[in-house]
């Protein structure tokens, strides 16, 4: 069930859809919210997310063991991004994680909770954890810009000195240092407040100088910065490789985990079936492709749309997963768009 945010309640805004409802789309300016985000400190309401809570001694070694990422020297009050992998090498979850020395909080995709508890309990054993969804009670916000630092100082909150490093809320929860979504010269951070301080966590924030910015927004800079997300740029199918998480979610060097034989083949052989690609689309059109929509070589279909956005800057852009050996100087179509690949 989709739960409506309370600052779907500040003046502007325009609640989103599908993966998103509940949240914010935009606040009424969509362009001025991402100049904002990339010049300024916006803040987004990414209370959709799903939240779960793993305490327990054995915490870090059995999410080791379950992950893509080596966890089991993680230090207290540090975060990193993992994956769970299908038994053939296919992604089927996206976690980023903040330990605070007592509990591993993994924060993931909205509407994957209960998929991911499933599998999760199904790995439990004898091992000394306990899991739990409590997307109920917790909430995260991310606030992104040049101007952050300044924003949570003014709030009281800490500013963690490098990405991923984790520190406790004055009001309780935490905030973890993020690589911006835009410019990697630009700050940004990940709240995980309590649901019910939400609005008042918010409130902070934007007394101190943020801006509410929406999902329209966070994406548009996410697309061009070409991060992926998962259930937008992934199908059944996607591997490690082909969506660019190689660098930030996969250690290469750690033990056995499931779907690890396809990594270790792909990594060494270098040719994943797929890649990611920027897209720059015909700017006459009035609607965007949606996501899923074919990419077509002629008259050959070569992949897939993830996520379609108005740039401020660059107009009508898009991720998409296309074949490996698509030419970057190909001449593609989406429907009735014509569309071609930012090689840069």
């Amino acid at each position: 069930m989709t739960t409506r945010s309370p600052l779907l309640d500040l003046p502007g805004a325009v609640s989103a859809e599908g993966l998103d409802a509940g949240v914010a789309a935009h606040y009424g300016d969509p362009f001025g919210e991402q100049r904002t985000l990339g010049q300024g400190a916006g803040l987004v309401d990414r209370g959709n997310r799903g939240v779960i809570e793993v305490p327990g001694t054995d915490r870090l070694s059995w999410l080791h063991s379950l992950t893509t990422q080596h966890l089991t020297e993680l230090p207290p009050w540090r975060g990193t991004e993992s994956l769970i992998l299908s038994p053939h090498g296919h992604i089927e979850h996206h976690l980023v994680a903040a330990d605070d020395g007592t509990s591993t909080w993994l924060d993931i995709e909205p509407g994957t909770s209960a998929a991911l508890m499933t599998f999760l309990e199904s790995m439990r054993f004898m091992l000394r954890v306990e899991p739990r969804d409590v997307t109920a009670d917790w909430a995260v916000l991310t606030m992104s810009g040049p101007a952050t630092s300044q924003v949570l100082a003014a709030a009281g909150a800490p500013l963690p000195p490098r990405s991923f490093d984790v520190l406790p809320l004055p009001e309780g929860g935490l905030v973890r240092r993020m690589p911006s979504a835009g410019s990697p010269h630009s700050g940004a951070v990940d709240l995980i407040v309590p649901r019910t301080s939400l609005p008042a966590a918010a409130d902070r924030l934007l007394a101190a100088g943020a801006r509410p910015a929406g999902r329209w927004a966070y994406d548009a800079l996410r697309v061009e910065a070409r991060r992926p997300r998962l259930g937008q740029e992934t199908d059944h199918r996607t591997i490690v490789q082909e969506g660019d998480w190689i660098d930030t979610a996969v250690h290469l060097d750690k033990g056995c985990y499931r779907g690890q034989e396809t990594v270790a083949r792909v990594h060494n052989l270098g040719r994943p079936p797929r890649r990611l690609v920027l897209l720059h689309l015909d700017g006459s059109a009035e609607t965007l492709p949606a996501r899923g929509a074919v990419v077509v070589l002629g008259e050959r279909p070569v992949g897939f749309v993830g996520t379609a956005v108005r740039h401020h800057e660059l107009g009508p852009i898009a991720l998409a997963l296309v074949k490996r050996n698509t030419p970057d100087d190909a001449s593609l179509r989406i429907d009735d768009l014509d569309a071609s690949i930012d090689a840069a």
